[in-house]
């Protein structure tokens, strides 16, 4: 099986070309070709596929075998991916994730793509669609105990669910104890990704993130957006913020006229090989 491996801000995928490779267990590769001591070593599987609603499609898998919706580092990356191998010449295309079409601008240098900016669409603040185990209009600012600590939290999901943490500090946290407990918090029944967030200033916010069904990452797009938006709407930033992740920074944009978020970030081959299975 030929394989390419890829970052967008050190979120790293396996990619899989399936217009011509077959994977009989898309679940049971992700769990292999993830482990970083006896696989290739990732954040998970994304395989590129046909669709007959856009011009390719992303069946994405995190490093446990569970099923994605949409992942905005690795959908950069499948815009880089096409167009660097010539399954395309176009430099904007439409990429089907979940139930979801994406739009992406391929920004090409020396004839290969160096950046993606992806039409996030319109963020869902209405509690039972995030979902969140909670009535009303939103979940902005809510209250939530963990672990014996109140936690003021803001629930968007744009493509899957998150929760977005304000802090004074994303450094001195212990999120690989906190991060499970706000996955698995009985609020949240389809579990959650927990963005942990320190304002910087008016343009800026740092942020760490607990994936579900990865752990701790170096990036995540959808969190990355997710928490811009909750920036946003709490009165922290303006309508323009960088994102600082552990593995790079990433531009989230919301257009409110439109309500339309956009994210512009780097996407990266790191080495193509194949695989013997």
């Amino acid at each position: 099986m030929k394989f390419t491996k890829m970052h967008g801000c050190g979120n790293d995928y396996v990619y899989v070309n399936c217009f011509e490779e077959s994977i009989a267990d898309r679940p049971a590769m992700a769990r292999f070709v993830s482990n970083r001591n006896f696989g290739i070593g990732s954040d998970g599987l994304i395989c590129i596929c046909p669709s007959d609603k856009a011009d390719f499609k992303m069946d994405m898998y995190n490093m446990d075998g569970s099923w994605s919706q949409m992942c905005g580092n690795g959908i950069r990356c499948i815009g880089k991916y096409v167009y660097d191998k010539g399954l395309t010449g176009k430099t904007t295309i439409t990429v089907e994730s979940g139930n979801q079409i994406k739009t992406l601008d391929l920004e090409v240098n020396g004839g290969e793509v160096g950046s993606v900016r992806v039409n996030m669409g319109a963020p869902e603040l209405r509690p039972q669609f995030i979902p969140v185990a909670e009535h009303g209009k939103d979940f902005i600012g809510r209250s939530v105990v963990v672990i014996d600590e109140e936690y003021f939290v803001t629930a968007v999901n744009v493509g899957n669910p998150h929760a977005v943490v304000f802090v004074d500090d994303v450094e001195s946290l212990d999120v690989q104890t906190l991060g499970p407990r706000f996955e698995n918090h009985p609020l949240f029944p389809e579990k959650i990704n927990t963005e942990f967030v320190q304002v910087i200033d008016r343009g800026t916010i740092k942020m760490r993130v607990w994936e579900r069904g990865s752990g701790e990452t170096l990036a995540c797009g959808t969190g990355a957006t997710a928490s811009a938006v909750a920036a946003i709407l709490n009165g922290y930033t303006d309508n323009v913020v960088r994102v600082v992740l552990r593995g790079g920074e990433l531009t989230i944009e919301w257009d409110r006229d439109k309500n339309e978020l956009y994210m512009t970030g780097p996407a990266v081959t790191v080495f193509d090989g194949e695989l013997y299975i």
